[in-house]
């Protein structure tokens, strides 16, 4: 029987490794899988994890891949064997943190061009095969950061919010042509991500308003208070992504964990926004509650919906 060919992208460390390693290491034996890093010479601890875990002999196998580079993105492509991709794991991302006043137009042009454009460039040349040949399925490391904005954060939400824009609307053209793409949503994962974001806790805040400084401040302690309580590890996350790819039919989204969805839903229970304004300020600021619709205070967030877990950035893949 021939094994399901899958590719996953970001495998240098966090959720690529961990579910290159997983599918690689399953014992059905049914995967052959792909993982790119964008410079092999980090693929050492990728390696070392395999031979540990007893990955059978040609169960998987590296490439390098750079989402931001179309020809090395074919050329990848080119080197798959089976001259097929079944599975293919959208998993490379980039992190922003820090007031927008303060980001380089250099930093944001890099998060959206990995995030979106690289995934883009991603689909469009693996996309093809799969409708020609009626069947694949695509997986897309989500984030609750493209399910509601978070301050200090709005960069890299923009690129998820992207992110699910792109998925959802492919989700729902391609059915006819048997190619199903699935959201995995990720909360704090503890993986390298956070060592990566860009303009991260050390970030200079030159020319930046006192006010923003002590908020941003108040943001970093928030974040480290959930991450220490809350941050995922990666093999729970890898899972999810095997719930997805064995689901017949698979649905478009999956959660990794369910701290954020009472966020998600005020989002969508009032339109307006102002109730989930408020919420997020307040899980994350933890002061008096913002002033709802038509000065009404209020008070979502300070406990049903969760807690001061609520709000805390994304741990995005690699």
């Amino acid at each position: 029987m021939d094994r399901t060919v899958v590719l996953i992208t970001g495998c240098s460390s966090g959720i690529g490794l961990h579910l290159a390693l997983r599918l690689a290491s399953d014992p059905s034996r049914s995967f052959k899988v792909y993982a790119t890093l964008r410079d092999l010479s980090t693929q050492g601890p990728l390696w070392e994890a395999a031979r540990s875990r007893g990955c059978p002999p040609g169960s998987l196998e590296t490439l390098q891949l750079d989402v931001q580079d179309a020809d090395s993105v074919a050329a990848a492509r080119a080197r798959v064997t089976e001259g097929r991709v079944d599975v293919l794991v959208c998993n490379a991302g980039r992190g922003l943190l820090g007031p927008l006043e303060a980001l380089s137009a250099d930093a944001m042009h890099s998060v959206l061009d990995v995030n979106v454009v690289g995934t883009v460039r991603m689909l469009q040349a693996f996309l093809p095969d799969m409708k020609r040949r009626g069947s694949g399925h695509i997986l897309v490391t989500g984030s609750m950061g493209g399910l509601m904005g978070m301050p200090f954060n709005a960069v890299y939400c923009a690129s998820k919010f992207a992110i699910e824009g792109l998925c959802e609307s492919l989700a729902v053209l391609l059915p006819p042509f048997g190619v199903h793409v699935s959201l995995i949503e990720c909360g704090p994962v503890h993986t390298a991500f956070q060592e990566k974001v860009q303009n991260g806790p050390g970030a200079a805040l030159d020319g930046v308003d006192a006010q923003t400084r002590d908020l941003f401040s108040r943001y970093q302690r928030h974040f480290e208070q959930v991450f220490r309580k809350a941050a995922q590890d990666p093999e729970e996350v890898t899972e999810v992504f095997l719930t997805a790819l064995r689901a017949s039919p698979p649905a478009l989204r999956y959660f990794s964990c369910e701290r954020f969805l009472p966020l998600a839903r005020l989002r969508l229970a009032d339109p307006s926004g102002c109730s989930y304004v408020a919420a997020m300020h307040r899980a994350v600021f933890g002061d008096e509650a913002a002033e709802g619709p038509e000065g009404a205070q209020t008070e979502a967030g300070a406990g049903a919906l969760g807690g001061p877990e609520l709000g805390a950035p994304p741990s995005a893949p690699q």
